[in-house]
């Protein structure tokens, strides 16, 4: 790339100005060049990011059990200890209907998260180590219930580079039994959702963050890549898979753009990949909590002006929305959720600021989940920031293999946890890369200053995404009208 900034896809509301300032690269590279290499990720998973670098490498499941294969690989739901009674009995239903599909009830679990522990503690008390997953001790498919205060996001999200979580953050029992209720009737009923996929993108004058995730993510995943030189063509990935497509795009990605997919008479589709900004707001602000992560759309005139009319947020999906069977996937600014402090904050001997007074998954997606009318199966967004120029590696060609290879498992017919998965395993590799590069800065050798940026926006661009919803759930393709 040309362009020696990095950006992030987040609007502040208060201010309509990015959230997170454009930063040259020499700046953020010289902080970097500061950090400990052993900071940068549990040990554990920059190991597994090595060993994925492995040709004979495959998931730490048993010898022979396939991920896709839930009934093997195993199911559960994890309470917190002191979960409610009225939640518990809210999820019973769900967990039923996993043991009949599953047939083995070694294979399907209830577990508990004590408060305050480990992701290794956690796995420990289980009798379970990383790297080695035992379904009759804890199954590779965990739905986490609860909120991010009791359930903390880095010990689910540590849980989530080894296993297939989801996390389930809603407001009250009824909403999970609403949002079981509509799993099941997915799963157990005549499909009505059409075999499409929708990709929604913004692109503002002026805005490198969008044109960035217009041009570089929505654009190559609708088109395909051209050939260049002995690179060959690489074609769009919902029609090679018998999906028909509708790209919005650019002035095109207004908000009712945006309910009018939501609402259309004909099947609704079923999967919506959203490339916007996300709402930013200041910590404490009486708009944080419902509508962080809202998608900035292009009605938004420009940097300087905001008002709720330019944001698609919670309050604005419609009552007659048309949500359920669907799968959605938001890149965008604390589009899942918000921890309490900037997890990527890069300036040397200067503590994490606080974000937020406490951590919150997205008021949006939640929404989605639980429509009176039938939510969504699942929705994939980011906890913490999306940096769009991890999208371009630092090179002059999109860098979106995790993308494809996501929305390829979805549109296939996999439990829709394997698609984080590919992020998942692109964040291992990385952090494995970016510790090695950090350990030869501190050892005085040359590190490329483009090519550590690169890597570390990229690797917290992969790390950020979580899925919130069940993670067994998939798409019935055959199914599909």
């Amino acid at each position: 790339m040309s362009n020696p900034k990095v950006f992030v896809n987040g609007i502040n509301g208060a201010t309509g100005q990015y959230d997170q300032a454009p930063v040259e690269i020499e700046e953020l590279a010289r902080a970097l060049r500061g950090q400990d290499p052993q900071s940068i990720a549990a040990a554990h998973v920059s190991e597994r990011g090595h060993k994925l670098s492995q040709p004979a490498f495959a998931r730490a499941l048993p010898w022979g059990v396939e991920p896709h294969d839930v009934a093997r690989a195993g199911w559960g739901v994890v309470f917190h200890r002191d979960e409610t009674q009225d939640v518990r009995e809210a999820l019973k239903r769900l967990i039923t209907h996993r043991r009949a599909q599953v047939g083995v009830d070694a294979h399907v679990h209830e577990l508990v998260y004590h408060p305050g522990e480990s992701a290794t503690a956690w796995l420990g008390r289980h009798e379970v180590a990383w790297h080695n997953i035992t379904p009759t001790k804890v199954p590779y498919y965990l739905l986490w219930v609860g909120s991010p205060e009791r359930m903390p996001f880095e010990v689910v999200r540590e849980i989530d580079s080894d296993y297939s979580v989801g996390l389930l953050d809603l407001e009250t029992p009824e909403d999970y039994k609403r949002y079981v209720n509509n799993v099941i009737a997915y799963e157990t009923s005549p499909v009505a959702n059409g075999r499409e996929a929708v990709f929604f993108g913004t692109r503002h004058l002026c805005d490198d963050a969008t044109m960035l995730s217009a041009d570089w993510l929505i654009g190559p995943l609708t088109d395909g890549v051209a050939a260049s030189g002995s690179t060959p063509a690489d074609p769009a990935v919902a029609p090679q898979l018998g999906f028909r497509q509708r790209k919005i795009i650019s002035e095109h990605a207004t908000r009712q753009a945006l309910i009018d997919v939501l609402t259309a008479s004909g099947p609704p589709p079923s999967l919506l990949f959203t490339a916007t900004h996300g709402m930013v707001w200041p910590n404490g602000h009486a708009q944080q909590l419902a509508a962080q992560g809202a998608l900035l759309c292009q009605d938004w005139p420009g940097f300087g002006a905001m008002a709720p009319a330019h944001y698609f947020s919670a309050a604005d999906v419609p009552a007659a929305a048309r949500l359920a069977g669907m799968i959605t996937f938001h890149f965008a600014c604390y589009g899942a959720g918000t921890p309490v402090t900037d997890e990527y904050a890069f300036e040397r001997g200067v503590a994490p600021p606080a974000i937020a007074p406490r951590p919150f998954t997205a008021a949006l997606l939640r929404r989605l989940l639980t429509h009176p009318l039938g939510g969504a199966l699942a929705c994939i967004g980011h906890i913490e920031r999306a940096w769009g120029y991890s999208i371009t590696g630092g090179v002059q060609s999109p860098q979106i293999r995790a993308f494809q290879k996501a929305i390829a498992q979805i549109l296939v017919g996999k439990p829709v946890g394997l698609a984080v998965q590919e992020f998942n395993d692109l964040c291992a590799t990385l952090s494995n890369v970016l510790t090695r590069q950090l350990g030869n800065i501190h050892h005085g050798m040359a590190v490329d200053d483009v090519e550590l940026v690169s890597t570390w926006t990229h690797r917290n661009d992969a790390a950020g995404f979580v899925l919130l919803g069940d993670p067994a759930v998939r798409l019935r393709v055959n199914d599909l009208v």
